[in-house]
């Protein structure tokens, strides 16, 4: 039995509110953070959508405010998106078609490795992987529908 959920137009299946946990370690010191809050996808002219996500971000004992911004766009082959970061810049491919993709985002000396999969209509997930000559992260985020 297949554990990830098909998704035939990431767009579609995007859009809209969506609550967000996530957890944040530092496998070379230990430390660990959580965020948590909520992120929206907007539709945008070109037929992409916008991503905001907002809430509070917890490091070491100290809660902030914090938010990011993302576009998806409309992808080739159809269904599947090209993730720019707010300003444009190419962040990495989406493909959802099979619940769960593999994406490489090299970052000056970094490379982030992000692998997304879909649980079912309501919860997906991404966990990333961040490994560098100072960075040795691990980024695990759920997602449900809803805020």
């Amino acid at each position: 039995m297949n554990a990830f959920w098909p998704v035939p137009d990431v767009l579609a299946h995007l859009a809209g509110h969506w609550r967000v946990e996530r957890t944040v370690r530092d496998l070379a010191s230990g430390a660990e953070g959580r965020f948590g809050g909520t992120t929206v996808f907007s539709p945008l002219a070109d037929g992409g959508l916008f991503h905001q996500e907002s809430g509070t971000f917890t490091w070491q004992g100290v809660s902030r405010p914090a938010e990011r911004a993302l576009r998806f766009l409309p992808g080739t082959p159809p269904g599947t998106a090209d993730v720019r970061f707010a300003d444009g810049r190419p962040f990495h491919h989406l493909d959802l078609t099979s619940g769960r993709y593999v994406a490489d985002h090299p970052c000056a000396a970094d490379l982030y490795r992000g692998e997304f999969t879909v649980r079912d209509a309501d919860h997906w997930r991404t966990v990333w992987r961040v490994r560098g000559p100072a960075k040795d992260l691990v980024l695990v985020t759920e997602y449900a529908r809803g805020a």
